[in-house]
C-alpha cells in the first residue's frame, strides 16, 4: 500500500511552487520583512489561484478541497515563506464560520477580498477571561491575533463562545515578532459591538487543532528549504581546493537533517487525511505533528545555518527569514510542552 499524494493533488503542489517560485523571491519577502508594505498584493496573487477558498464550499465561490489538499499547499508556501493569511483566513476562519453556519462572508473570503483574523488567546494561553462579553459589546485585550491587516476578527472566549467583529470596531496594536513574513497584532475592546457566530467549545478546538496542522505543515517546508540549500551551498563552497560537501563532518550534518526530516512527511500528510476522513485520532495526530515538526524544525534551521558558517547569518543569503518563521510557528498556537500536554489529555493520561 502506497500512502501518498494524489496525481491532483501533485499537480496543485507543482502549479503552487511555480507561481511561488517566480512571484515571491526572496527580494520580494525581504521588502514585506524590512518595511511597511502590507502582504496585499501577494494574498490577491494567492487567491487568484484558488487558495482563499481552498476549504469553502463551492456554493460560495471556494474550491471545497480537503485538509490533505490544505496541508501541501501550506508545505509549500512555507518552502517559499510566502506571507499572507493562508492560516487564518483560508483555514481556521472558513472552517469555523462554515461550520457555525455563518456563511455570509465565505464569498468574500474566498475571493480574497475580505481577510478575517483569529484571536484565540482566550482559549490557547494560561491567561484566560481577558476578554469579557456584556450585552454583545466585548471588552478587554487578546493578545497574538492572527493577521495584523484583517478586515474582521474572530474572538473566542474561554466559554466556547466566538465572536465575530470588523476590524474598525476594535482598537490594533501591530506586534513586533521575530517573523517578518507574517503580523499579529493585540487587539484592545472597549465596548466593541460583536455578533456571536457559535458557542461551541468543540468547535473551536476543531478549528485549533486543524490550524495546528497547516503549521506543521508549514514548518516543514520551510525546514526543507533550508536543508536544500545547506546540500547546495556545500556542493558549491569550496576550502582547501575542495567543496566542504566531501568533507564527512558536513555529510553527517546533512544526512541527519534529511533522516529526521524526511519520516514527517508522511506524518503531516496523515494528519490532513485523518480530518479529511474524520478518524478518532485526527486531533491527537495535529497536535503530535506540530510538537514533532517544532523540535526537528528548529534541529534543522540550527544545523543549516551551521553549514552555511558565517554566510548564514547574512541577509544576502536571507536563511535567517525561514530560521525565525520555524521559530514562530513553534510557539504560534500553542508550545510543544503545551501541545503535548494537550495530546496527554486527549489520550486520558492525565488530569486537565
Amino acid at each position: 500500500m502506497e500512502f501518498g499524494l494524489s496525481q491532483d493533488q501533485r499537480l496543485l503542489d507543482e502549479s503552487i511552487r511555480k507561481y511561488l517560485s517566480s512571484e515571491v523571491s526572496l527580494d520580494t519577502i525581504r521588502q514585506l520583512a524590512t518595511t511597511a508594505e502590507t502582504d496585499a498584493a501577494v494574498w490577491q496573487g494567492l487567491s487568484e489561484l484558488g487558495l482563499a477558498g481552498v476549504l469553502i464550499p463551492e456554493a460560495h465561490g471556494g474550491a471545497a478541497l480537503g485538509m490533505l489538499d490544505a496541508v501541501a499547499i501550506a508545505e509549500a508556501l512555507g518552502y517559499a515563506a510566502c506571507p499572507g493569511p493562508f492560516l487564518s483566513t483560508a483555514i481556521m476562519a472558513s472552517y469555523l464560520l462554515s461550520q457555525a453556519g455563518a456563511t455570509d462572508p465565505l464569498a468574500a473570503m474566498a475571493s480574497g477580498q475580505y481577510r478575517v483574523g483569529i484571536a484565540f488567546s482566550d482559549v490557547i494561553g494560561a491567561r484566560k477571561g481577558r476578554v469579557t462579553e456584556s450585552h454583545s459589546k466585548l471588552s478587554g485585550q487578546s493578545l497574538f491575533a492572527l493577521d495584523a491587516d484583517a478586515d474582521a476578527y474572530l474572538v473566542a472566549l474561554a466559554d466556547g463562545r466566538v465572536f465575530m467583529l470588523e476590524s474598525a470596531d476594535v482598537e490594533r496594536t501591530p506586534l513586533a515578532t521575530i517573523d517578518g513574513t507574517r503580523s499579529v497584532c493585540e487587539l484592545g475592546f472597549d465596548s466593541s459591538s460583536a455578533c456571536l457566530v457559535a458557542n461551541d467549545i468543540e468547535l473551536i478546538h476543531r478549528t485549533l487543532h486543524r490550524g495546528r496542522a497547516i503549521q506543521a505543515a508549514d514548518t516543514l517546508g520551510a525546514a526543507q528549504y533550508m536543508l536544500d540549500q545547506a546540500v547546495d551551498y556545500s556542493l558549491e563552497r569550496k576550502q582547501f581546493n575542495r567543496v566542504i560537501g566531501s568533507f564527512q563532518a558536513v555529510k553527517h550534518m546533512c544526512a541527519e537533517m534529511a533522516s529526521q526530516l524526511e519520516p514527517c512527511r508522511a506524518f503531516v500528510w496523515y494528519a490532513g487525511h485523518a480530518f479529511d476522513e474524520g478518524n478518532s485520532d485526527a486531533a491527537l495526530t495535529a497536535c503530535h505533528a506540530k510538537a514533532h515538526l517544532a523540535e526537528v524544525g528548529q534541529f534543522v534551521a540550527k544545523t543549516s545555518t551551521e553549514v552555511h558558517g558565517g554566510m548564514g547569518f547574512t541577509d544576502l543569503v536571507g536563511l535567517h527569514y525561514w530560521f525565525k518563521r520555524i521559530g514562530f510557528n513553534r510557539q504560534l498556537l500553542g508550545s510543544p510542552e503545551q501541545v503535548r500536554h494537550e495530546a496527554a489529555l486527549l489520550q486520558g493520561l492525565c488530569d486537565a
